[in-house]
């Protein structure tokens, strides 16, 4: 009798038991052997399944598969539970050998979770998860599942003799830091995610053999382009400018830097200063030279993806190789999708579906790189193996989230430890990363451009004025203010701190009928609208129109365009620095004026590090305003930074550590602690009289159900913008899992993220529509505007040849 794992869906041809579980242990291994694992690894995908090999999950998918209309009774069959049983029989019950029973806890925990998320060893109610699955339920003909698996998977012999090389593979690990359990943890469940629904997805498509890329060899084309490139910059008119010939002696550093072994690294590159190409010349050369399969940008917002992405696949005509991964466009991923597993529903191939990072140049966010380390649901964790052996590039490092400094440290040291990655941080005004209790590993002489006050000084190219100090200005002064600006330059930029001022104040140009070209910019847009809108900006820029362009934050970093005059609304310093860069960026004039303001109008009650920021700065531009000479002589100095960022994280030192009110814990002590630090653990102790017989405490599930790495958490939806809407009517096409992965990556350009308050009132106004069972939201035509993108009213006037 051939026992089942999965029913194909266009042939109804079986995949046998054995079949996926030596397949996926195969994979898995890849995927281990990255960090010295493949045994750990092996074993979690030789034994995820094992509960199939019964009759009882036989007979449930063939009825679910012969009669769809009436599926089998939800919660009748388990199967994730019993590989994590078996290790917990065999290696943790009797005799226990540490190693052995710390392998049969982290791959255990992998194997009964590879259906949802990893259980807690230790909950806030002070009971097991874990336990309770392995230990305590009581699983129908068990013995005869075991019996199987020896016989058509590995013998017992053989098994024993894997286990050994894990636990061999494990005791490696821990001589170097018992800390990086939880990440080693959290590596070998990726790692299973990965396989199980690779393999899943090549037998749906009939085909097990997936060209594999080269990397060497494509990396080795791209950094023969990238050098091309910076030759025709030599042939340049401007060649000679200073600041130019300066970009290429930053970018020649970068060259000469990546010739040492990987790290982590600072590069801090002025604005303006050609970090892209500098830094992308870096990770080529890096990855060519030391054997790196990724080259991974990791940028604060989405509104810089398509920017950064753009600029590189110009310089290296190639879009196939490159991905931007701006948000998860599925939602709902249910907690728990174990009854659907063999068959192919809508759920399983969203689940399926391409979605794992696997691309040689990837582009995403701060926000999506912190949630494949720390947030619920196996989508964003499954990522996590590829991070691993690649060059790791951050973006504007200084926005990481004050209550994720703490969590992105041990992130990236384990990266640079465990993971041989290369992590560059890469930001005009580099913050105190380390001042917290869990430092950032940076490398000794980290930095790799040299001489960087005179850098910094070379590239001054604008004068900050401060008109925030003595007054204030509402929307209808600033308008004012504008309009007198507008008759001695040609180009203005106004970067303000919420979306409602900036929509307001470019309604209030538009009826003043200014004679300029007005633009609007925010995240209300999604990233295909902005980048039109940009288009534009460019082009009236470049042909020297009058041009007035009203933007959030989104422009300040990562876009590069140059305004004669930008005014910022106050904030922080760091922020300061970005708007001035988009002022005079190329050094076209002499020195040119970026007004700092204060305005009125701004409602920072929910943006509580932009407020804080503000205030800082305020109280530097006060103290200069007093006495020129104070903080190095102007606001962007060293010093001045210096004194920005030292106060804004002991300003914010109560919440760097990731603290969780309603527990009384940091999301540290749930994630790493040992039993000595554990509170749950001691607890347990005082309540019980005894220890729990487990060798780890920490509890991972209830980690993640805390973690958002900002404060009010988003939804993506699809928008009705021009190829938006073909988008959304091919979601309910019968098409293939290919099919799907290609459209849901091409969606990336045509979403945008809604808070929940939004979400009801769009829901109230019927502008809302859900696709795929409710795993994707779409905007009805009426909830997207021309100019201002989202239309919570759900009664915009946008034409339909223009969606």
């Amino acid at each position: 009798m051939n026992f089942i794992a999965h029913i194909r869906e266009s042939d109804k041809t079986i995949q046998t038991v054995e079949e996926h579980l030596l397949a996926a242990k195969e994979l898995a291994e890849t995927y281990g052997e990255k960090l010295g694992v493949k045994h750990l690894t092996g074993l979690a995908g030789m034994l995820h399944d094992l509960g199939k090999y019964s009759n009882e999950f036989r007979e449930y998918i063939l009825q679910a598969v012969n009669n769809p209309a009436a599926p089998p009774k939800r919660g009748s069959v388990d199967h994730s539970t019993a590989g994590g049983k078996l290790l917990y029989e065999l290696f943790h019950k009797d005799n226990i050998s540490r190693y052995k029973g710390v392998v049969a806890e982290i791959v255990g925990n992998a194997i009964l979770s590879h259906h949802s998320y990893l259980q807690d060893f230790l909950n806030p109610e002070l009971e097991s998860n874990y336990l309770s699955r392995v230990r305590d339920k009581d699983l129908k003909d068990f013995e005869i599942t075991k019996k199987l698996f020896f016989e058509n998977v590995i013998s017992e012999q053989d098994f024993h003799h894997f286990v050994n090389k894990a636990a061999i593979e494990l005791e490696a690990f821990l001589a170097k830091d018992e800390k990086q359990l939880m990440f080693l943890t959290k590596f070998i469940f990726s790692s299973l995610i990965d396989a199980d629904r690779t393999n899943t997805r090549q037998f749906e498509g009939n085909r097990t053999n997936e060209k594999t890329i080269d990397h060497e060899k494509l990396f080795s084309v791209y950094y023969e382009k990238v050098i091309n490139k910076i030759n025709t910059f030599k042939n340049d008119s401007n060649a000679d400018h200073p600041i130019n010939v300066l970009r290429t002696e930053m970018s020649d550093q970068c060259d000469v830097f990546a010739e040492k072994p990987s790290g982590i690294y600072t590069l801090s590159i002025p604005t303006g200063g050609g970090k892209t190409l500098a830094s992308l010349r870096y990770a080529l050369k890096h990855a060519k030279l030391f054997n790196k399969k990724r080259i991974i940008y990791i940028v604060p917002y989405t509104t810089i993806i398509e920017q950064n992405a753009q600029e590189v696949r110009d310089i290296l005509h190639d879009s196939g190789n490159i991905l931007e991964h701006h948000s998860n466009i599925i939602e709902n991923e249910n907690e728990n999708d174990e009854l659907q597993d063999g068959f192919m529903s809508v759920q399983q191939k969203l689940k399926i579906a391409k979605d794992n990072w696997d691309s040689p140049i990837i582009f995403t966010t701060m926000v999506q790189f912190l949630n494949v380390f720390y947030a619920k649901g196996s989508r964003n964790i499954r990522r996590l193996h590829n991070l691993a052996e690649s060059v790791i590039i951050f973006d504007e490092v200084q926005k990481v989230p004050i209550s994720c400094v703490s969590l992105f440290n041990q992130a990236l040291n384990f990266l640079k430890t465990y993971a041989q990655s290369s992590i560059v941080l890469c930001t005009a005004t580099q913050p105190a990363l380390d001042f917290v209790e869990n430092k950032l590993e940076i490398n000794p002489d980290a930095e790799i451009i040299g001489h960087l006050d005179q850098v910094i000084e070379a590239f001054r190219r604008v004068e900050i004025i401060d008109l925030a100090t003595n007054q204030t200005f509402t929307n209808e002064k600033l308008a004012d203010f504008i309009e007198a600006k507008m008759e001695d330059v040609q180009s203005v930029l106004i970067i303000l701190n919420t979306k409602t001022v900036v929509k307001n104040l470019y309604t209030i140009l538009k009826e003043r009928n200014i004679q300029a070209s007005a633009y609007h910019l925010s995240t209300s847009m999604c990233a295909a609208h902005r980048n039109n809108i940009l288009i534009k900006v460019k082009d009236d820029l470049l042909s020297k129109n009058k041009i007035i362009c009203i933007s959030t934050q989104l422009i300040e970093a990562g876009v590069d365009v140059s305004f004669e005059c930008v005014i910022r609304s106050l904030a922080g310093l760091d922020s300061i620095a970005q708007a001035a860069g988009r002022c005079n960026r190329h050094g076209e004039k002499d020195i040119q004026n970026v007004y700092v303001i204060d305005h009125e109008e701004e409602n920072l009650k929910h943006l509580k590090e932009i407020s804080v920021g503000k205030q800082i700065s305020k109280k530097i531009l006060v103290d200069l305003n007093q006495d020129a000479s104070n903080h190095g002589g102007h606001i962007l100095s060293k010093l001045a930074m210096e004194r920005y960022f030292k106060e804004f994280y002991t300003k914010f030192s109560s919440d760097l550590n990731y603290f969780i009110p309603g527990l009384n814990k940091t999301m540290t002590e749930l994630l790493t602690a040992n039993k000595n630090k554990s509170g749950f653990y001691q607890a347990y102790k005082a309540r019980n009289g005894g220890v729990p017989p487990l060798f780890l405490v920490n509890s991972y599930k209830t980690a993640a159900e805390h973690f958002q790495v900002i404060e009010d958490l988003t939804t993506s939806v699809i928008v009705p913008f021009e190829d938006g809407k073909e988008i959304i009517a091919n979601l309910n096409s019968d098409g293939s899992i290919d099919d799907l992965t290609r459209l849901l990556r091409k969606a990336q350009h045509y979403t945008i993220n809604l808070f929940k308050y939004e979400l009801d009132q769009l829901s109230k106004n019927d502008g809302l529509v859900s696709y795929l069972d409710g795993k994707i939201f779409v905007l009805k035509a009426g909830a997207y505007d021309r100019e201002f993108g989202l239309n919570l009213e759900n009664d915009s006037q946008l034409p339909l040849e223009y969606i």
